[in-house]
C-alpha cells in the first residue's frame, strides 16, 4: 500500500506542469513495456530530448517498482482478505484458498454436517484442504489430529491444522492463515 500512496504523489507531482494540449495528446504510452530490476520502464511512441512532458513522464514512470505492478495484477478478493488479514496483498497469492473461503463464508455451523445448508468444522477443513492443497483428510477432528504431525507455533504455515480442546480432548479445527489468523467452521 505505501507504493500505490508513492505512485500517486509521483504522478501528481508531474501532472502539475503546465503543457499545451497538442502535448499532452501526442504521447502514446501503449508500446514499448519493460519491466527491469528497478522497476518499469515504458518506452513511449515519440520521446524527443525537447520534449518536457514525454522526459518528465519517462522518469515518473520508471519510479513504479515490480512490487506496484504486482499490485494492480491483484485480485479483488486479494484485496478484501488483504484488508480483513492486516497484511500485504502482494503476500496472498494462494487464492484458491480464499477463494474457497469466500464461497463458503457464511455457512451456519451444524455438528455433523457437510453442505452449505451446515458444515462442521472437521468437514470444513478436510474441504478445504482436499479442495485448496489436493490433500485428502479424515472426517472427525480427532482422526484429523491422529494423522498430523504437532509442529511448533513458530513453524506454523499457510495451510496447517490448528486443533483446539473446548470439551476435553481434541475438540474443534481450523486452518492456519498465517501471522495469527485461521478459518474455521464456527
Amino acid at each position: 500500500m505505501k507504493n500505490l500512496l508513492f505512485v500517486s504523489v509521483a504522478l501528481s507531482v508531474f501532472t502539475v506542469t503546465s503543457l499545451s494540449s497538442p502535448a499532452q495528446t501526442r504521447i502514446n504510452f501503449t508500446k514499448g513495456i519493460k519491466l527491469t530490476g528497478e522497476g518499469i520502464v515504458y518506452q513511449p511512441d515519440e520521446l524527443k530530448a525537447n520534449d518536457q512532458f514525454s522526459v518528465l513522464n519517462a522518469v515518473a514512470v520508471q519510479m513504479v517498482s515490480p512490487a506496484m505492478v504486482a499490485t494492480e495484477l491483484c485480485s479483488s478478493l486479494q484485496f478484501k482478505y488483504a484488508q480483513i488479514l492486516n497484511r500485504d496483498v502482494e503476500s496472498l497469492t494462494n487464492t484458491a484458498l480464499f477463494s474457497f473461503i469466500d464461497d463458503w463464508y457464511g455457512t451456519r455451523y451444524r455438528f455433523g454436517g457437510t453442505t452449505r445448508k451446515g458444515i462442521d468444522c472437521s468437514s470444513f477443513t478436510g474441504l478445504l484442504l482436499n479442495s485448496v492443497f489436493g490433500l485428502a483428510m479424515p472426517r472427525t477432528a480427532r482422526e484429523q489430529y491422529a494423522a498430523c504431525t504437532r509442529i511448533c507455533r513458530d513453524e506454523m504455515e499457510e495451510g496447517d491444522l490448528v486443533f483446539f480442546n473446548t470439551r476435553g480432548g481434541v475438540s474443534h479445527v481450523g486452518v492456519y492463515l498465517g501471522e495469527g489468523y485461521f478459518v474455521h467452521a464456527s
